[in-house]
């Protein structure tokens, strides 16, 4: 039932657009402030940048435009008084500036109350180590690793590990900070980077697991513990390209139903056991044989792929966790795809979503266009279609960079500078690959084996030059 207690409520934005952040919290912010005012709530909105759709006048009752800073959520507290603060869809900076607030006792200074997921959970969220004990006393496999603050005690890990190992600073969006670490030279100072990275100058350093297969899925729970599964996604790159580079398709296309179900039945305890409360993302890595996998990460708020999920599937996520905030049940609403039954009702999707990002390399050819596990995407493209490759396809398309798959461009190009593409993956390796397939340079089976992707990827490039040739 909706508190009726709530009347004023305080939404935290996300800042300016940059690199790991684009349009996706002005989307999720936007719908969040929608959900409330449908509700009856006054929406008093910060953000630091005009230039979004939620600063817009007619989204929010109050709108300030202000640094998004402890001093000032301190300010507005003191003036508004508001009831309660939505702080997990905008994005990571909405969400340290609500822990930084909590930390310093502001909340309960002004009796304003943080609604959806609390702070307790999203410190075990978001701290790597708290992360990793949640795991375990949940029964989830994770990757070995422990939570570090000095370079001594990665160096005592990195003792008992062999290479390749991977540092993921706590607390930051967009892969920042993170690295692997493959030569003992650069240790020391992939370590320094990592803790400069965090806000809270702690990092996580694990075993990389090269070659396995990243998964994300969807989750939406509300406050008495109703939970669906909006969506699965597939990354088509290997583990150690961020999901944020890599092309996603939804709904996973490669999994078995033994392996989607083992997945799908991890993120709904996962998000039981952290106590999530509205949107939540869990990334798993799932073995080559898919008899294993590991809980990589979980992000209990709105992240970017809320919004691809929301997208691809018509389910307004951000909308659903606003109003889950407020004290509505996941019951009481309605389907927002169907308009009838029970929004606990999982979408069902009979066409294929394919996200394929952006890259700024074109404008800035001195820039390096390796992939890793740091994020350098600056935007992305959605399309659908009735398949995977047609999907692609329109996708590649919509970039309007001129570029299209196949990339007849390359076919100029030496046979070594193709598979520099693909080795140490950059934002061409794509269309590298299905050259390469053209060329009949390399079998479907070998180039699956070499590249970490599934073969049911790499046959589906195939199919796409094929169709162009003849």
């Amino acid at each position: 039932m909706k508190d009726n207690s709530i009347k004023r409520v305080l939404v935290l934005g996300s800042g300016p657009i940059r690199i790991g952040q684009a349009a996706e919290f002005d989307y999720a912010g936007s719908q969040a402030c929608r959900a409330l005012k449908e509700e009856g709530c006054e929406v008093l909105l910060l953000n630091s940048n005009p230039a979004t759709i939620q600063t817009d006048l007619t989204v929010a009752d109050i709108v300030c435009i202000k640094p998004l800073l402890p001093e000032v959520v301190e300010e507005i507290l003191s003036e508004y008084r508001p009831d309660g603060v939505v702080a997990t869809l905008g994005g990571q900076t909405g969400l340290n500036l609500c822990m930084e607030c909590n930390k310093r006792g502001m909340w309960d200074k002004y009796e304003c109350r943080v609604l959806g997921t609390q702070p307790e959970a999203i410190e075990r969220a978001e701290g790597r180590e708290p992360f990793r004990k949640a795991m375990i006393d949940a029964g989830q496999p994770i990757i070995a690793s422990r939570g570090i603050s000095s370079v001594a005690g990665a160096q005592e890990f990195a003792m008992h590990s062999p290479l390749p190992l991977i540092l993921r600073p706590d607390f930051t969006l967009g892969g920042s900070g993170n690295s692997v670490v493959r030569n003992i030279e650069d240790f020391v100072v992939q370590v320094e980077d990592a803790l400069t990275a965090s806000p809270v100058g702690r990092a996580l350093i694990e075993r990389y697991l090269e070659g396995w297969h990243e998964i994300e899925v969807e989750v939406v729970r509300d406050n008495i513990g109703n939970a669906l599964a909006v969506c699965s996604m597939e990354n088509i790159d290997p583990m150690g390209v961020h999901t944020g580079d890599s092309i996603v398709v939804s709904p996973a296309l490669t999994l078995t139903d033994r392996e989607w179900q083992m997945l799908r039945t991890a993120a709904l305890k996962i998000v039981d056991v952290l106590e999530i409360r509205g949107a939540c993302n869990v990334q798993f890595a799932l073995s080559p044989d898919g008899n294993e996998y590991y809980v990589i990460e979980v992000n209990p708020r709105a992240s970017r792929s809320s919004a691809l999920a929301s997208k691809a599937t018509g389910y307004p996520i951000a909308r659903m966790a606003a109003k889950i905030a407020i004290g509505m049940d996941l019951t009481e609403m309605a389907n927002p795809v169907t308009g009838a039954g029970s929004a606990l009702s999982e979408p069902a999707l009979d066409y294929v979503a394919v996200k394929v990002p952006s890259w700024p390399f074109d404008t800035f050819p001195q820039a390096d266009s390796s992939l890793g596990p740091r994020m350098k995407a600056t935007g992305e493209v959605l399309a659908l279609g009735a398949t995977f490759a047609q999907a692609l396809v329109k996708a590649c398309r919509s970039l309007e960079r001129g570029r299209y798959l196949p990339d007849r461009r390359m076919r100029s190009w030496e046979t070594r500078k193709l598979w520099e593409q693909i080795t140490a993956p950059t934002y061409l390796r794509l269309e590298a690959i299905t050259e390469l397939l053209r060329r009949s340079s390399v079998t479907v089976d070998e180039m699956s084996k070499r590249t970490h992707i599934r073969k049911y990827f790499i046959e589906q490039l195939n199919k796409v030059q094929l169709a162009e040739k003849y």
